[in-house]
C-alpha cells in the first residue's frame, strides 16, 4: 500500500517532518487555525492554506486506501486476484483509475454477456479470440458458430451463436482499463460542449441566450459555463452534450484489438468495437467526463464563493457606536431598531415617511428624537425596497441636526432568512419578525462578522451557482472560511453570542451554550483561567480556544492579546528580565525586540511563537481588519431608469465571479464589470483586482431596463 506520509510530503513540496507533526496534531484533535497560530516549531511554519491542503489529500487518500482494501478483498474472493492486477491497485492514486481497474470484476445485473454465458458462448468467444493473432491461419466462423446451436437455450441459428460470442467480447473490450483511460482522456483534450436552446423558448426570452448555438472545448470551458449548462438543463431550456470525432476512436479500439489479417475475423471484430462503443463506453464515458469537468467548476466556484465569503466576513467594522438600524419600506413603512454600543437592542419604532407629507413630518420628528435620545454613531440603512427614497428622507432629517451619524448602505442579503430563523426566534422570542431583520441589519454594520456568522452563509448572497455545486463540498468549505475568520479576528469572550463562538477553535455548540450561560449566571469572565469551570470545556477544549478568546479589562492584559496562556509564564519572565510591569506591555514588546530571542526558547516555545508575541504585545487587543470605508451613492440616481451610459459613480463590490464583478450603485440591481473592464492590463483571475465590500469607481457602459441589466467599467474610470 501507499506511504501516505511520504507521498504527501513529495506532493505538497513539505518535509517529512512537517507532514508527520501536522497529521500528528490533527490525530490528537487539533484545529487547523491552532496548529497554524500555536505550533509554528512543530509544523516548521506551515500557514492555515497549507495545512487545509494537507488534510484534505490526507482524507482523500485514506479513503482511496480503504476503497483500494475493499476491492482486493472482493477480487479475491472471486478467484481472480493476480499480482500484476494487485501491483496495479495498490500504486493507484485517483479514485478513477482504481474503479476502472474494479470495472470487470465488480458485481452487476444480467447483462448480454452474462445471458451469453449461461447460453454457453464464453468458449465460442475464447476461441475468436484465439483466432485474432498476427498470423492466423483464420478458421470459418459460420461453422464454428454452427456447433454452439442449442434450441433449448435459444441459440436457433450460428448468428445467435457469433451475436452472443460478440456480446461476450464486446463486454470485455468495454471495461478493458488502459482504453477507458485513454478514451477518457482523448474526451477531455479534443471533445467539444455543444449545447442548443429548445424550440419552446423563441430567442431573446431566457438568461440563458448565450448558449443556444454554444461550442466550447471541453478542456476550455470556464467553471461559470459548465455550471450555467447543468442548471439550463436541469431547468429544462437547454441541452447540451459532447461532440467528438467518433471515426477515430473506432479506428483507435481497432488499432488496439485487431491482430488478424483475416477478412472475416477483422469484419467481426469491427462490428463488435463498434457495439462496444456505442452501446457500453460512449454514454458512460461521456458522463464521466461531464461528471470531472463539473467536479473541477464545483471546487472552482467554491473557492471563489469562499473568498467572497471571507472578504464579506472580514468587512471593516464601523464600531461599536449607539446605532440606528432601518428596514426600509413603501406602503408598511419603515422598522427603525435601536441598538446601544454592544449590539444590545433598545427600542423599536415604525414609521411612515413615504405615505403623505403627514406622515413624513411625523416619521422625521420619531427618527430625531431617537438619534438625539440615544446619540447615535450610526446610521444602518438596509439596501432593499425604498432604500434609496429612505436615504434622502434621513439626510433631509440630518440637516436639522447637530447630531453627524455615519450613514451607510448595508446589504441585508440574508437578513429576512435571519429574523425567521431558530437562533433569531431564540435571541428575541417577543419581536417581529420585521424588527429582527432591522436589528440584523445595524449589528452587520457595527461589526459584520459576529452578526454575519449567525446566517447560513450561502444565504448571503456572495455567491453563483450556489445550490447548482455539491452541497456537502460547500458546506464543509465555508465552515472552514468562517472558523478561519473568527479565530483570526479573535472573539471577545464577554460580548460574544453563542453562534460566533460555535466558530471558536475548540469550542462545541454545547460548549458554546455552557459559556454564554456560565456569563449570564457568573457575570462577566475576568481572566481566562475561568474558562475551566464551565461545563463540559475540558483541557483539551481550553488549549485550542483560549488564544483566540479576548477579555478586555481584565485581570491580565495578556488576556486581551492573542499570546496563549501557554506562554504567558515566557513573557513573564522577560517581563522581568526587562525590568517591566506586565500592565505595560507595549514597552515589552518594544524592549524585546533588543534582546537576543533565543535566550528565551524553550521545549515549547520558539523563535516564530516569540516573534510573533512581540506583534501581538505592540499592539495588544488590535482588530486585524481594516479601516472602515463606504460608498456615497449619487444623489437622484435611485432606480435603473436613472441610469445614462458615460456616468461615473461610487457604488460597492457585492460578489466577484469568475467572469468579473457585481458592484451595487444604488439602484436596486447590481451592475457587472465583465473581466474584460476591470482593469488595463489582462485580468485572469477578478479576485486579484477587487473584493466583497470594496469601495469602487465604476462607469455605466450598459443599461438595459427589459433584462435588467447594467454594464459597468473600471478600465474606463482608470482611464
Amino acid at each position: 500500500m501507499l506511504n501516505i506520509p511520504q507521498l504527501l510530503a513529495t506532493e505538497l513540496n513539505l518535509k517529512p517532518f512537517q507532514v508527520q507533526n501536522a497529521l500528528e496534531l490533527f490525530a490528537e484533535g487539533a484545529t487547523i487555525p491552532f496548529v497554524a497560530r500555536y505550533r509554528k516549531e512543530r509544523t516548521g511554519e506551515m500557514n492555515e492554506t497549507q495545512l487545509r491542503d494537507l488534510s484534505d489529500r490526507f482524507t482523500y487518500l485514506t479513503e482511496l486506501e480503504d476503497r483500494k482494501s475493499v476491492i482486493l478483498n472482493a477480487i479475491e474472493e472471486q478467484g481472480k486476484l493476480t499480482d500484476e492486477l494487485k501491483k496495479q491497485i495498490e500504486l493507484c492514486l485517483q479514485k478513477t483509475e482504481l474503479e476502472d481497474l474494479y470495472l470487470p470484476f465488480r458485481p452487476k445485473r444480467r447483462t448480454r454477456a452474462t445471458i451469453a454465458k449461461e447460453k454457453g458462448l464464453d468458449k465460442l468467444a475464447e476461441l475468436i479470440k484465439s483466432l485474432n493473432v498476427k498470423n492466423s491461419a483464420g478458421g470459418d466462423l459460420n461453422a464454428e458458430a454452427a456447433k454452439y446451436i442449442n434450441l433449448e437455450k435459444e441459440v436457433k441459428t450460428a448468428e445467435d451463436a457469433l451475436k452472443g460470442a460478440s456480446d461476450i467480447l464486446a463486454e470485455e473490450v468495454a471495461e478493458k482499463a488502459s482504453l477507458r483511460a485513454y478514451l477518457r482522456e482523448m474526451l477531455l483534450e479534443e471533445g467539444v460542449f455543444v449545447s442548443n436552446i429548445k424550440d419552446d423558448h423563441p430567442e431573446g426570452t431566457t438568461k440563458y441566450e448565450m448558449y443556444r448555438d454554444y461550442q466550447m472545448r471541453v478542456c476550455n470551458i470556464a467553471p461559470h459555463n459548465m455550471l450555467a449548462l447543468c442548471r439550463g438543463e436541469k431547468e429544462k431550456i437547454l441541452s447540451y452534450e459532447i461532440a467528438f470525432d467518433e471515426d477515430y476512436v473506432l479506428e483507435y479500439l481497432e488499432s488496439q484489438e485487431i491482430r488478424s489479417r483475416q477478412p472475416e475475423i477483422r469484419k467481426f471484430y469491427q462490428q463488435m468495437l463498434k457495439d462496444a462503443f456505442n452501446r457500453l463506453m460512449k454514454n458512460s464515458l461521456t458522463n464521466e467526463v461531464i461528471s470531472e469537468k463539473k467536479e473541477y467548476a464545483d471546487i472552482e466556484s467554491i473557492k471563489t464563493f469562499e473568498t467572497n465569503l471571507r472578504n464579506l466576513l472580514l468587512s471593516a467594522p464601523a464600531g461599536m457606536k449607539p446605532a440606528v438600524a432601518i428596514d426600509p419600506g413603501f406602503r408598511t413603512g419603515c422598522k427603525v431598531a435601536i441598538l446601544d454600543e454592544t449590539g444590545k437592542f433598545l427600542e423599536y419604532q415604525a414609521i411612515f415617511p413615504h405615505t403623505g407629507a403627514g406622515k413624513r413630518s411625523e416619521a422625521a420628528k420619531t427618527l430625531q428624537n431617537l438619534m438625539e435620545k440615544y446619540q447615535v454613531g450610526l446610521i444602518a440603512i438596509g439596501n432593499g425596497t425604498a432604500s434609496r427614497e429612505t436615504d434622502e428622507f434621513v439626510m433631509e432629517v440630518l440637516q436639522n441636526m447637530q447630531l453627524k451619524p455615519i450613514k451607510v448602505m448595508v446589504n441585508e442579503s440574508g437578513a429576512s432568512i435571519y429574523s425567521a430563523s431558530k437562533v433569531a426566534i431564540e435571541e428575541f422570542p417577543d419581536l417581529d419578525i420585521t424588527v429582527r431583520g432591522a436589528i440584523s441589519i445595524g449589528r452587520r454594520l457595527q461589526d459584520p462578522l459576529a452578526e454575519l456568522v449567525k446566517i447560513d452563509p450561502k444565504s448571503i448572497g456572495v455567491g453563483q451557482y450556489q445550490h447548482d455545486v455539491d452541497q456537502k463540498l460547500l458546506k464543509k468549505k465555508l465552515d472552514e472560511t468562517v472558523e478561519s475568520c473568527v479565530n483570526y479576528v479573535g472573539v471577545d469572550l464577554n460580548t460574544a453570542s453563542k453562534e460566533l463562538l460555535t466558530s471558536v477553535s475548540g469550542i462545541s455548540s454545547t460548549v458554546a451554550n455552557n459559556i454564554v450561560k456560565y456569563r449570564n449566571e457568573n457575570g462577566a469572565f475576568k481572566n481566562r483561567r475561568q474558562l475551566l469551570k464551565v461545563p463540559k470545556l475540558g483541557p483539551k477544549a481550553f488549549e485550542q480556544a483560549a488564544g483566540f478568546l479576548r477579555i478586555r479589562g481584565g485581570e491580565n492584559p495578556l488576556d486581551n492579546t492573542a499570546v496563549h496562556p501557554e506562554s504567558y509564564a515566557v513573557v513573564k519572565n522577560i517581563a522581568t528580565d526587562l525590568k517591566v510591569e506586565l500592565k505595560q506591555v507595549t514597552q515589552i514588546a518594544e524592549n524585546l525586540k533588543k534582546a537576543d530571542l533565543k535566550k528565551y526558547v524553550t521545549d515549547k516555545v520558539g523563535e516564530p511563537t516569540l516573534r510573533d508575541i512581540i506583534g501581538e504585545l505592540e499592539k495588544p487587543g488590535r482588530d486585524p481588519r481594516a479601516e472602515f470605508k463606504y460608498a456615497t451613492f449619487k444623489e437622484g440616481v435611485n432606480e435603473i431608469s436613472d441610469l445614462e451610459e458615460g456616468m461615473v459613480l461610487e457604488g460597492i463590490v457585492t460578489n466577484v465571479a469568475n467572469f468579473g464583478a457585481f458592484v451595487d450603485v444604488g439602484v436596486h440591481q447590481d451592475g457587472l464589470v465583465h473581466i474584460s473592464q476591470l482593469a488595463n492590463q489582462f485580468v485572469k483571475d477578478p479576485k486579484e483586482i477587487v473584493k466583497v465590500g470594496e469601495v469602487v469607481e465604476v462607469k455605466v457602459l450598459e443599461v438595459n431596463q427589459k433584462l435588467k441589466r447594467i454594464g459597468l467599467s473600471m478600465k474606463a474610470v482608470s482611464q
